[in-house]
């Protein structure tokens, strides 16, 4: 977002920053109910899609065909309404919302909040490895904006409020209220700025209040550890973040790559390249009904349970290829929640590499799985205060604060010495118009320029 010299930094009463931060507890209460709703939703969705896994599996060949059209159908039809209603809803929208906060790219309109609603619900119900965290994100946004504007506030500050919903969404998606705020600044406006930070704090404040009358107050992940890991076992965290960093560089080309490998298929329609990305992973979830969908179930196993090596090593590639590919089917759907499950296997992968080697140091694999997930999240995106809280928030453990720290100061080094982009950056970068002069105003080309952030 671009700030004037004359704006002020702070809260400034007589311009009505008091309204402001009313509007951002509105817009915070209105996201967390949206939101909470969606959530809602995705549960009966993914409960639904298990139970029909179950009943069919009676009559083998009819039942994988019809699931597996019904899942490419679903896929097929959350592309169409994309493509068909608003544009700007494919992906996960946080590189849209970045950009519009910065003034390079439109206001999407009010639309995008039922497409993202319903398409993200037929996507991720039908199985597809994306993340309920950017639906919630972008519709946030849009509501928010869409209450400043309804207020009569300037523009500054409905970009302001639009920044408020958008952590508001994310907050929403994980109960993770203070994850909420903190992405704001690191991630959305990149700077500490007392305004936003106030109206951040109020958005995600009411956004959770309201949002634990629907979905209640438990933590997502659940991990026993000891109170704090020895001195001793801090490089294996260096280590293990410096590897996960490495592999963010991977994470995010792999990204990047297939965005262009399928958009470059343009002789076949959207919603076709939707339905063969949905087919396919309707054949993963007949075989392994848990290996698909967000990946918040994998995270938790991963913090809970053992697995083989090999088990985890399969699980992680095909995630990793499935993730990529979803992304890349043009609907609605976050990439957090996914490289999450990632980082939780590596991490898993890596703990028990640990164990067996040294036994001695840190003999608990789990708890590499929670710091991996902030240590992949700090690689690839480049917000590791964002991770570090969002992980913590959701497991509702301490313990393991100096090992987050630890990895994730080494996870940022490759990417960084590399020059690598943060993903989301290099997201929106893909979009012409989102290097242009920040505007005021949409343009009709710019309506349509947008397809797969």
């Amino acid at each position: 977002m671009t700030t004037q010299k004359n704006e002020p930094t702070s809260p400034d009463l007589s311009s009505g920053f008091f309204v402001l931060s009313l509007l951002s507890l509105i817009s915070g209460a209105t996201t967390g109910l949206l939101c909470a709703i969606f959530r809602l939703a995705l549960d009966w969705a993914n409960r639904a899609r298990d139970a029909f896994i179950a009943v069919e599996r009676a009559d083998q060949l009819v039942g994988l065909v019809l699931f597996v059209s019904l899942c490419a159908g679903a896929a097929a039809l959350a592309a169409w309404l994309v493509r068909r209603f608003s544009i700007h809803a494919s992906g996960s929208g946080i590189p849209h919302v970045e950009a519009e906060i910065q003034g390079l790219a439109p206001a999407p309109g009010m639309l995008l909040i039922p497409v993202k609603f319903v398409g993200g619900l037929l996507a991720i119900g039908a199985g597809m490895v994306l993340g309920r965290e950017g639906p919630s994100v972008q519709m946030g946004a849009s509501v928010s904006r869409w209450i400043g504007e309804k207020a009569g506030r300037s523009l500054t500050d409905c970009r302001e409020l639009l920044a408020a919903g958008a952590g508001a969404g994310l907050a929403t998606a994980f109960n993770a209220p203070i994850a909420g705020a903190v992405f704001v600044l690191e991630e959305l406006v990149q700077r500490f700025e007392h305004r936003i930070a106030i109206l951040a704090l109020g958005a995600s404040a009411s956004a959770i209040a309201i949002a634990h009358l629907f979905i209640g107050n438990t933590q997502e992940f659940h991990l026993h550890t000891p109170n704090s890991a020895p001195v001793e076992s801090l490089p294996l965290f260096l280590l293990m973040g410096f590897i996960f960093g490495g592999f963010s560089i991977f994470y995010n080309w792999t990204i990047l790559r297939t965005l262009a490998l399928v958009g470059g298929f343009n002789q076949i329609s959207v919603e076709a390249r939707a339905a063969l990305i949905g087919a396919s992973v309707a054949l993963v979830a007949w075989w392994a009904p848990n290996w698909v969908g967000g990946g918040e179930n994998i995270a938790e196993n991963a913090l809970t349970h053992d697995r083989l090596f090999s088990q985890i090593l399969l699980l992680l590639l095909l995630r990793h290829v499935l993730g990529a590919l979803c992304y890349a089917a043009g609907t609605p759907g976050g990439v957090f929640a996914p490289m999450l499950a990632l980082g939780a296997l590596m991490g898993l992968m890596f703990g028990q590499l640990s164990q067996y080697l040294a036994p001695e140091i840190f003999p608990y694999p789990h708890a590499f799985a929670l710091v991996g997930m902030t240590a992949l999240f700090s690689g690839v995106t480049r917000a590791p205060l964002t991770g570090i809280v969002l992980v913590t928030e959701m497991s509702a453990n301490t313990s393991m604060l100096l090992p987050m720290l630890c990895a994730c100061f080494a996870a940022m080094l490759p990417p960084t010495l590399a020059g690598a982009t943060p993903l989301y950056e290099s997201l929106r970068k893909l979009t012409p118009h989102y290097d242009a002069e920040p505007q005021n105003s949409p343009s009709t080309a710019d309506m349509n320029s947008a397809r797969i952030l």
